[in-house]
């Protein structure tokens, strides 16, 4: 299962696995409170794609078209976030974004979902 939360948000056991999933790390929050398992800043949007979008709702449609065909050229990278995905239950993406319905680790997520 492949689950989404912010990275500010606790940290719980059944968050299983942790990637962070932006490439920039969270401001304000040390290495030790994110208690991530994997920082994974290259399957993120590059930062053109990322300033672009700017988690403009009105864009989003055009993000997720041009995220996920960049995702597309990430082979090795997808090829690891599938092992990490078969080897354990959960798998919870971590995101600093605000808005929960606009950013790059819910295309992701629909991404990978579309792939199984």
């Amino acid at each position: 299962m492949i689950s989404l939360k912010r990275i500010y948000e606790k940290p719980v056991p059944e968050d299983g696995y942790r990637i962070l999933v932006d490439r920039l790390w969270p401001r304000g929050l040390s290495k030790n409170e994110a208690s991530i398992d994997l920082w994974l800043k290259e399957i993120a949007p590059d930062n053109e794609l990322r300033k672009w979008f700017a988690h403009d709702p009105d864009k989003w449609d055009n993000f997720k078209r041009k995220y996920k065909a960049a995702l597309e050229t990430k082979t090795k990278i997808l090829e690891e976030l599938a092992r990490i995905i078969t080897e354990h239950e959960t798998v919870t993406l971590l995101y600093a974004a605000k808005d929960e319905a606009h950013n790059n680790a819910v295309a992701l997520k629909e991404f990978l979902e579309e792939r199984q």
